[in-house]
């Protein structure tokens, strides 16, 4: 008789395989969980925690020591000590930083919009992909014309810029002596520019109208004449890039080579991307030391930068718990908040590691589970609006380019404002869902409407705060672009089968008489009854 094994084992051991006469052998439990295994689990979650936001802590900690190392420069006598060749050795590291930012904008810009332009079948999208391109465009427009009226408002630069009040007041003169630019004049070089004549010299030079003084029968009079400034032509470069994207879809495999390498090369310009932006933090720190060195106010600069980010702040809270749930609301009458409740975790997740690529499977799986979106709108959706819906990034560098022409004491007319949202919009289409991606955009916005790029250093000191509002941003709306298509699809199925049933309907009376007809129809009874309908008159005489 094989013995039972025990009820219960001793504290510590568990029972091992039956021995030959059936007894158990107990041998001496292992701790599932020691102290050890769990302070080694802890360290490797820190670790992995801090290997995967280094970029972030490396950027943090540049920021921290610039202004450490520019306030002990300034206390030691500050440019006046230095002189302005040292000051310029002094800063070295961040202008290459610049130099490589300004480097990489022209294939970024070019092989970005080609390889998103060519990507999209129009075909294939149907009404589907025109309403989620229609409502991108809306709603990054909007987030445009709302950085740029907070900035307009608020005013974040005005405060900085009264630090060189005295010093440009000789300039203000000359610039009250020099003609002024027609709106017309503006205008048309808007339009000139959307359509480059040359595009090798549109990658370094734009069409500008400028103004001589001439004496035509003894009078003075101001003569527009067209040419080439020294500026890059992102508005023409952009508007060929998206046709020509377009073009090489309609050739369909013909196409197909060429779209390939674009998108290879696309591809090797995010990995030079990635390389600049490691070398970021060195060029960071300089950049901001050297504007703690050269700025006779540190107290005024630091209070323009806490407006700046309070507007950006401001604009991303406005645009992502107002504009965008109410679109929500009034085109499907269903609660927004509660659609957003559905997606906390992927944009905690975009907060943390500020991609919106790095969001895209947790906000697929979180749609589809949560709010009720269907896979192939959410699959066809979401990784569009990871590359071409921006919105956060667009609010952000419409308020950062009028902070910058704040800060120069640059006039912003109405072509320029447009100017700056039209590009602003643009060029977002082709920003990639990568951390700190909104500033390559940034510096062509600038660029666009001849800014001065170099006060980027002042954008890139407190970016990686603004750029993960700036990704919550981008993720939500594309939230909401699936939620909207959901619906859409929704009630044109409804839509579509109303008229069948009323089809159905309308067929009936069509179809062979019933029985019940031929009963109350006493002609048709009489025919068929002097026909010979023996199987009826049989089946009366058996009844």
């Amino acid at each position: 008789m094989v013995a039972d094994p025990p009820r219960g084992e001793p504290k510590g051991f568990e029972a091992a395989e039956p021995t030959g006469n059936g007894a158990p052998t107990l041998l001496p439990k292992e701790d599932p969980d020691p102290a050890g295994g769990r302070c080694c689990a802890s360290r490797e979650r820190v670790r992995r925690c801090l290997r995967a936001n280094l970029l972030v802590l490396l950027t943090v900690a540049a920021v921290v020591a610039g202004v450490a190392l520019g306030l002990g420069v300034s206390g030691a006598g500050g440019a006046l000590a230095l002189g302005p060749a040292r000051l310029a050795a002094f800063a070295f590291p961040g202008e290459l930083l610049l130099r490589l930012l300004k480097m990489i904008i022209l294939p970024l810009v070019v092989c970005s919009l080609i390889g998103g332009a060519s990507s999209l079948d129009s075909s294939a999208l149907g009404r589907l992909g025109a309403w989620a391109l229609l409502f991108f465009l809306v709603t990054t427009l909007l987030a445009s014309a709302l950085g740029v009226g907070l900035a307009l408002a608020l005013r974040p630069g005005a405060t900085f810029a009264a630090i060189n009040a005295s010093v440009g007041a000789t300039g203000a003169v000359e610039e009250e002596e020099a003609p002024s630019k027609e709106v017309l004049d503006s205008f048309l070089d808007l339009v000139r520019n959307l359509f480059p004549s040359n595009l090798v010299s549109a990658a370094f030079s734009s069409y500008s109208t400028v103004y001589e003084s001439r004496w035509i029968n003894g009078t003075k009079v101001k003569v527009p004449v067209g040419d080439e400034v020294d500026s890059m032509n992102i508005l023409g470069l952009v508007v060929f890039a998206i046709i020509f994207g377009v073009a090489l879809q309609k050739l369909g495999p013909e196409g197909e080579l060429l779209i390939r390498f674009f998108n290879s090369f696309n591809d090797a310009t995010m990995v030079l991307v990635s390389w600049i932006m490691w070398y970021a933090p060195v060029g960071i720190l300089f950049l901001v030391a050297g504007k703690i060195v050269a700025v006779e106010d540190v107290g005024l600069l630091f209070t323009s930068l806490g407006k700046y980010i309070l507007c950006c702040l401001l604009g991303h809270a406005i645009h992502g718990l107002l504009v965008l749930p109410l679109i929500y609301f009034l085109f499907t009458r269903k609660n927004p908040y509660r659609f957003l409740w559905g997606i906390v975790t992927p944009l905690a997740t975009a907060f943390g590691t500020s991609s919106s690529s790095a969001t895209l499977p947790l906000m697929m799986k979180c749609v589809e589970e949560r709010n009720g979106v269907a896979k192939h709108i959410s699959r066809f959706i979401l990784p569009i609006g990871a590359t071409v819906n921006m919105d956060g990034a667009a609010l952000f560098q419409c308020v950062a380019a009028v902070f910058i022409a704040q800060l120069n004491q640059q006039p912003l007319d109405f072509v320029k404002i447009i100017t700056i949202l039209v590009t602003a919009t643009a060029s977002s289409v082709g920003a990639a869902g990568i951390p700190a991606g909104g500033v390559l955009t940034l510096a062509i916005i600038l660029e666009a409407v001849n800014l001065p790029v170099h006060d980027i250093s002042l954008i890139l000191a407190v970016d990686w705060l603004v750029d993960r509002s700036c990704t919550v941003l981008n993720v939500e709306g594309d939230a909401f672009g699936a939620g909207l298509l959901q619906n859409y699809m929704d009630r044109t199925e409804m839509r579509s089968s109303v008229p069948e049933l009323i089809q159905v309907k309308s067929e009936m009376p069509l179809a062979p008489l019933p029985a019940p007809t031929e009963e109350g129809n006493p002609l048709l009874k009489h025919r068929l009854g002097s026909a010979g309908d023996t199987d009826s008159c049989e089946k009366e005489s058996v009844m």
